[in-house]
């Protein structure tokens, strides 16, 4: 019986959507081999979009209290420097 292959981590998925970008640019690339790309590319798009899609639930869980989620304002370091001044 052979081994599922691990999914591709999110930096394994940008990293090939990288490398198919630049063979897109390509002017040296077919219109075939381009269709091919473009086509892997936006199976690698919602592959990326699933995994924040999933990072994004393990985040508003891990933020929860008592089964409520808590919103805590975003406090940029840099503007508390500038507002002492």
């Amino acid at each position: 019986m052979p081994k599922k292959s691990a999914p591709p981590t999110f930096a394994d998925t940008l990293a090939q959507l990288e490398a198919l970008t630049a063979r897109l640019e390509d002017s040296d690339t077919s219109l075939e081999q381009s269709l091919q790309d473009f086509e892997q590319g936006v199976q690698l798009i919602r592959q990326a979009q699933q995994s924040l899609q999933e990072a994004e639930q393990k985040v508003q869980l891990l933020l929860e209290k008592d089964g409520k989620p808590v919103a805590e304002p975003f406090q940029d370091p840099g503007a508390e420097a500038q507002e002492g001044e």
